[in-house]
């Protein structure tokens, strides 16, 4: 009983998800160096209305853009944002 009973709700939670994702933008920037750096870069993003949030990987040089859900931003944009806050983008990526 107890297994069926965690099958029927493991069917509901996927038929019916807390959250839907948008599309997630992967952008190699070239020029982020220090934290300074990423936080510029998520203040910029977080005033965009089709963002819901960003992730700056100083590391890989990797900024992650996760779209709302029925949003989109084109790469155009993306890239202006980047290079007017002073860094070059190397490439975007969607997934």
């Amino acid at each position: 009983m107890k297994k069926l009973f965690v099958l029927t709700l493991s069917l509901i939670t996927l038929s019916f998800p807390a959250f839907a994702a948008g599309q997630v933008v992967k952008v190699s920037v070239n020029g982020l160096v220090c934290d300074f750096c990423a936080r510029a870069l998520e203040k910029t993003f977080g005033k965009q209305e089709a963002v819901e949030d960003i992730g700056v990987d100083l590391d890989t040089k990797i900024v992650t853009v996760n779209l709302k859900e029925g949003q989109d931003m084109d790469d155009e944009r993306i890239k202006e944002l980047i290079t007017d806050s002073g860094y070059n983008v190397e490439g975007i990526t969607r997934e």
